[in-house]
């Protein structure tokens, strides 16, 4: 089978990059699309801490509206190059906000450690896709590459300023990070096969 037919298979592999196509899909497309939908997920995530942090944790307010800021904006990069090549966006992307609006809300109750727990956690995961997306979109996608290596240095930021605070809790880190670490995976596998 040559180039093009692998790329219309409709289960494809690149690297640890695994997705099941439309004929003719370009996987490149499809990481866009589901890196878009993560960050609308994110940014809700901030959101919804930053609103309970205003009660809960006055201090970390600045530093979630931030991070949201951040997140916001990658979304704007996947967005524009989603539009330019006619990619719309499924009903993933509504379930992304909506799941990471919840997230928000739940652990932003918990308190700092589990906040803080969680975008370890979130970050832990899309940092290592996004590594691996890099692999593959190098040599298949320029533009596309381009868009997932300039949020990394900010995915980074936010995974480190993190860390510390995530270890310093005791209970919270040791509940949160498992699960929001699974449910990241979990969303971003149903993302690549749907």
């Amino acid at each position: 089978m040559g180039e093009e037919g692998r790329r219309d298979a409709r289960v494809t592999r690149a690297a640890a990059i695994s997705a099941r196509l439309k004929k003719g899909e370009p996987l490149a497309n499809r990481i866009l699309r589901v890196d878009h939908g993560g960050e609308n997920g994110a940014v809700n995530i901030y959101k919804a801490q930053a609103l309970i942090c205003r009660w809960r944790a006055p201090d970390l307010t600045a530093e979630l509206k931030a991070f949201q800021a951040h997140e916001e904006g990658h979304r704007e990069r996947f967005a524009a190059e989603l539009r330019e090549r006619n990619v719309r966006q499924g009903v993933g992307f509504q379930l992304c906000a909506l799941g990471g609006y919840v997230l928000g809300l739940v652990t932003g109750l918990m308190g700092r450690s589990a906040i803080a727990a969680t975008t370890y956690a979130v970050e832990d995961v899309v940092l290592r896709h996004l590594r691996e997306q890099l692999i593959y979109l190098r040599d298949e996608d320029r533009k596309a590459f381009a868009i997932v290596e300039s949020i990394v240095a900010e995915e980074q930021v936010h995974y480190d300023l993190t860390l510390a605070a995530a270890r310093r809790g005791k209970f919270w880190p040791m509940l949160v990070i498992p699960i929001v670490t699974a449910t990241t995976e979990f969303v971003i596998w149903i993302g690549m096969h749907r």
